[in-house]
């Protein structure tokens, strides 16, 4: 006992054995006591070097088919005992030796739920305790014992210990892998068990696939509580719910901010169109396809999802909508004539649920949010397999204080531009970036999305602007079609009249002629000119600095009165010129909003 009192102490029980014996050899060159467990004992006395078995110290064998090996305080209070007084003398009562050294990895739950229709009562069984214990008590003893995980750091460490004794720095690192490896383990049994505990998909929900098919399988969860939305009706996909949870945050912010009710058209991440609940004319109600509906002007709701759809009804056919409040009769007739995937919102009132649920054949997705579920406040996401971490953007945009600083000599911004100019920057708060939006009556009439070019974006987003607005020509206005000719074809054939892409003969134009009762004049560049040219008061926002003036000159084209952007770019002077230069009024808005 005397001589084992005055060497140092190793506790080896591992499941990777890759290095062992090098390692064993390494500290019984200097000195080092081993005690290991079970197979780990085996595989270094059979090689020739003194071990001892863990029952040397705990006096009690493994016991409960192994399920209990190193769970003891001489072991534990061995890893646990710091270099105090007090701790000395409860080592000495109890007759306990500390312990220097711990060497630990555990097998891979992993492997053991990957089998084939394993049981909820094998897995469990695999699940280790007493190494994730060690682990644990060394790492967390860092200060004094040494903690091994990782086989490849096995000579770095016999390197050190040939040095004198393991540095403080490395003691840390190597207790850091030790919780890593157990947040890791635990990570995948708290995965297995996710999926085995009934209560349909409150707290897991597995998805048909991931972005594409053959990224399989996929789901979502919540760490340690139910997920924040309830499945109504449909099958929701992965490109789903991530439309649907950014348009829900878009759209509560919005209401939030502005007191109306909002909605938005969202497709592949970023919103085709965004609104909030400005009453219709009569001529918006032509042009958004909802004159028909019943009751629309009693439903601010209903009137916010028109304006959303109607923003850009190419980009929006097949969108998920996300919708303030809860969904009324007028609001679920507009959906019901659309083509869409899904809808997220609070709640639905008596019989809309029915209804809704009964599109695409029974599947259309039908989602009930949380309204009052607020992510956590650190984001994580893995790219490569590698973990980035960010607090969520929580930034608010607050009407009159975000748009506060103007820098043009014309400083007047009335309420409208304010309101526009809030319901352009939230929208681009949810928006890939670079990304730039065009606003009028509460609504985006253009959004251009994921562009790497400031001046692309601001292209893209004013030719949607654009065509957006000749669609309220008179001509346009006028259209005359053939019985039957169904909502998307009537979309795609008054797209290609008032951007100017119908083809001039061939098998397309003889496609759109055969749409018409009587085939429109197409528009001439000073028709479309002499049009653009009544546009005025837009507002436009940024999600981040203009770098050139060439973004000014491209706006005022579309009408344009009010920019707003954050400033930082070498050329802000050049920008606020040129703005000043055309009467459009600069207003520095402080945030940039990148969103990836």
């Amino acid at each position: 006992m005397a001589e084992s009192e005055n060497k140092r102490t190793a506790i080896l029980s591992v499941y990777d054995k890759t290095g062992l014996l090098d390692l064993a050899k390494g500290l019984i060159k200097h000195q080092v006591r081993l005690l290991a467990s079970g197979g780990t004992a085996k595989m270094i006395r059979e090689a020739g070097f003194a071990v001892e078995d863990i029952s040397s110290v705990t006096h009690a064998p493994e016991m409960l088919s192994g399920r209990v090996k190193t769970l003891h305080p001489a072991v534990h209070a061995g890893i646990l005992a710091r270099n105090l007084e007090d701790d000395e003398k409860d080592l000495a009562a109890q007759g306990i030796q500390k312990v220097d050294f711990v060497v630990c990895n555990l097998y891979p739950f992993e492997e053991t739920v990957s089998k084939i229709n394993v049981t909820v009562a094998e897995a469990v069984e695999e699940i280790d305790v007493g190494g994730v214990t060690l682990l644990r008590g060394a790492a967390k003893n860092h200060e004094r014992v040494t903690v091994l995980c990782d086989p490849n750091d096995y000579a770095d460490f016999l390197d050190r210990l040939d040095q004198g004794d393991i540095p403080e720095e490395n003691r840390r690192l190597y207790a850091l892998k030790a919780f890593e490896h157990t947040a890791d383990y635990d990570a995948h049994i708290a995965a297995f068990l996710r999926k085995q505990i009934p209560g349909d998909g409150e707290r897991h929900r597995p998805l048909r696939y991931g972005v594409n098919p053959q990224q399989k399988p996929a789901s979502v969860f919540v760490n340690g509580r139910p997920l924040p939305f309830k499945v109504l009706a449909g099958s929701p996909g992965y490109i789903n719910l991530k439309d649907a949870l950014n348009g829900w945050m878009l759209v509560k912010e919005l209401k939030e901010a502005l007191g109306f009710p909002a909605a938005t058209s969202f497709k592949h991440v970023s919103p085709a169109g965004a609104a909030i609940g400005v009453p219709l004319t009569a001529t918006e109600k032509q042009v958004y396809m909802v004159e028909t509906i019943e009751g629309l002007s009693e439903s601010p709701l209903a009137q916010a999802y028109a304006r959303a759809r109607g923003a850009d009804r190419m980009s929006s056919f097949g969108d998920m909508i996300a919708l303030s409040d809860v969904v009324d009769q007028p609001t679920a007739e507009i959906i019901a004539k659309e083509v869409s995937d899904g809808v997220i919102a609070p709640g639905y009132a008596p019989g809309v649920l029915e209804m809704l649920a009964a599109k695409k054949g029974g599947k259309y997705l039908v989602l009930q949010m949380d309204p009052n579920y607020e992510p956590p406040r650190m984001a994580t996401e893995m790219v490569g397999g590698v973990t980035f971490v960010q607090p969520r953007n929580d930034v608010r945009i607050v009407p009159h204080e975000t748009f506060g600083r103007v820098l043009t000599t014309n400083r007047s911004v009335p309420e409208s531009a304010i309101r526009d100019l809030t319901v352009a920057t939230i929208t681009l708060k949810y928006t890939q970036s670079n990304s730039v939006c065009y606003a009028l009556n509460g609504q985006t009439i253009g959004v251009g999305a994921g562009q790497q070019s400031r001046i692309h974006c601001t292209r893209l987003a004013g030719d949607k602007a654009d065509g957006w607005w000749m669609r309220f020509h008179e001509r346009t206005l006028r259209l005359k079609w053939k019985k039957g000719v169904k909502r998307p074809d009537k979309s795609n054939a008054i797209d290609q009249l008032c951007t100017g892409q119908v083809a001039q003969s061939g098998p397309e134009r003889e496609r759109y002629e055969s749409l018409f009762e009587e085939v429109p004049k197409d528009f001439t560049p000073e028709e479309r000119r002499e049009w653009l040219g009544k546009l005025g008061e837009v507002a436009i926002s940024s999600d981040a600095f203009f770098p050139f003036d060439d973004n000014v000159y491209r706006a005022a084209r579309s009408g344009v009165k009010y920019m707003a952007s954050p400033g930082g770019s070498v050329n802000d002077g050049a920008v606020h010129a040129a703005a000043e230069q055309l009467g459009i009024t600069f207003i520095d808005q402080p945030f940039r909003l990148f969103h990836h």
